[in-house]
């Protein structure tokens, strides 16, 4: 608290050269390492001045769970007149092929006593309901010394773990420095949030790609134009208006995932969402350069509903895939209504379980449409190939899973005396098998036609693998 406390003070102590609708308090600055902490360039506790009072600062939150908690003058309102129902905008250095989301936290100020101690509420952007979003992902860093770059060691309670990797053009410590930020240990310290996958396309190492999410996350979208306080529309792809990324209160959700109500809030935090290396980019870290509150706009006109198809693997097999689908009003969850599919494949098809069948290899375009207003739609792209029968694990030469796709048995080769789990693609454990011979066959003749993932454990770790079942 000491380090927050002493920073909030010196921005209130800021001279007021622009409008109070900017950022008027920065509460905390709580970094994860990465490529910028620890330097002059929004990496430094004295950084968060430059997002005060403007939005052309720049302040780094480094990797995921780092983050940084701020208010403005006056409660932020919950107001029916914001344009598109947004109620502040969060501005960051994002690209056209690159994303850095921010998971955005918001607080009222229940106890009336002015400190953000009271129930953070995350905003549910368009990546919050995908299957693989891990809530209460737990990171834990480790410094690895000295004063200069070292790669950074991390573990997670899901177990895996990994290095926050340094790069040519940032030779600082990359972990942050006890002098700048006496709270955080000297030996390691934990870090928990939201995670989510986002979108990486590495096939290109000179043109690495980290995709734009659809709505609801900071560091998302280009910045605009003038005046900054009238937003884009959150819910279709022009930049129109000021740019950046509009968030609407009404998104708030509670820990059980519930959407809560709430007319105004008085605390904002940004939080760094994905864990991922961004190759000679670094570390994929969140960064912003100001917030600004909306200004009323009676009369304001917009589409209000998004279909959204969860990110599809650049590459997928012939063969069956569950799909996600989701539609949204307002930027909330709605039933699913009925939707049309195309497909560019003449063999390929959706069936009513989301459940994508495709034969052929090539490129695969799928398109979903409200069937009461096709104008409202969602696209997906990929490439399909012949799967790979046998699927070796890297390292673990000896473990191999055959066939793929399989009818009713699965054999596992090389798992002799090693725990072995098939989830659902949801998580849910639905066989254990501790085989005591090679190769083992699983018997799955009881399961429903899907996807599942087979866990392996290795001498180099868990392994994972999607197979199919016809």
């Amino acid at each position: 608290m000491r380090t927050s406390l002493q920073v909030a003070f010196l921005c209130l102590f800021l001279p007021l050269t622009a409008s109070a609708q900017y950022i008027d308090t920065v509460w905390s600055y709580l970094p994860a390492p990465g490529q910028f902490i620890n330097t002059p360039t929004g990496g430094q506790p004295r950084s968060v001045f430059s997002i005060c009072d403007g939005v052309s600062g720049l302040l780094s939150l480094g990797a995921f769970g780092g983050s940084v908690v701020f208010s403005f003058d006056r409660p932020v309102e919950n107001h029916p007149d914001h344009p598109f129902g947004v109620d502040f905008s969060i501005f960051g250095n994002a690209l056209p092929d690159w994303s850095e989301p921010g998971v955005v936290w918001v607080m009222k100020d229940e106890n009336q006593n002015g400190l953000p101690d009271d129930q953070w509420y995350a905003l549910a952007g368009s990546d919050y309901f995908f299957s693989h979003t891990q809530t209460g992902y737990r990171v834990t860093y480790y410094n690895p010394g000295g004063d200069e770059a070292r790669d950074v060691p991390w573990t997670s309670t899901s177990g895996d773990s990994a290095s926050i990797r340094t790069n040519a053009a940032h030779t600082q410590s990359y972990y942050p420095l006890p002098d700048s930020f006496p709270s955080i240990g000297s030996d390691s310290f934990s870090l928990e949030g939201i995670r989510i996958s986002g979108m990486r396309d590495d096939r290109n190492p000179i043109r690495e790609r980290s995709l734009h999410r659809a709505f609801g996350y900071a560091d998302n979208r280009l910045r605009g134009k003038a005046p900054y306080d009238y937003p884009d529309n959150p819910y279709t792809l022009e930049r129109e208006n000021a740019g950046g990324d509009a968030f609407d209160i009404s998104w708030a959700v509670d820990s059980s995932g519930r959407y809560v109500d709430l007319d105004e809030i008085h605390f904002v935090k940004v939080q760094s969402a994905m864990q991922a290396d961004g190759g000679w980019l670094g570390e994929v870290s969140t960064e912003i350069t100001g917030a600004v509150l909306v200004s009323p706009s009676p009369g304001w006109e917009g589409c209000m509903e998004i279909l959204l198809i969860r990110d599809l693997p650049l590459q997928i097999d012939t063969g069956r895939h569950q799909l996600e689908l989701f539609y949204f009003s307002n930027g909330r969850l709605q039933a699913l209504p009925e939707v049309d599919w195309t497909v560019s494949q003449g063999d390929a098809k959706v069936d009513e379980h989301l459940v994508l069948s495709v034969l052929s290899e090539g490129e695969l375009q799928l398109r979903a449409s409200l069937r009461s207003n096709p104008d409202i739609f969602a696209d997906a792209i990929t490439s399909v190939v012949a799967p790979t029968r046998i699927h070796s694990f890297g390292s673990d030469k000896a473990i191999a899973v055959y066939p793929n796709p399989l009818t009713d048995v699965l054999y596992v080769r090389g798992a002799s005396g090693r725990g072995l789990a098939l989830y659902s693609l949801s998580g849910i454990c639905l066989k254990q098998f501790r085989p005591q011979t090679s190769p083992a066959l699983l018997d799955l003749s009881d399961l429903p036609s899907g996807v599942y993932i087979v866990s392996i454990d290795g001498a180099a770790g868990t392994h994972r693998i999607k197979v199919i079942k016809r």
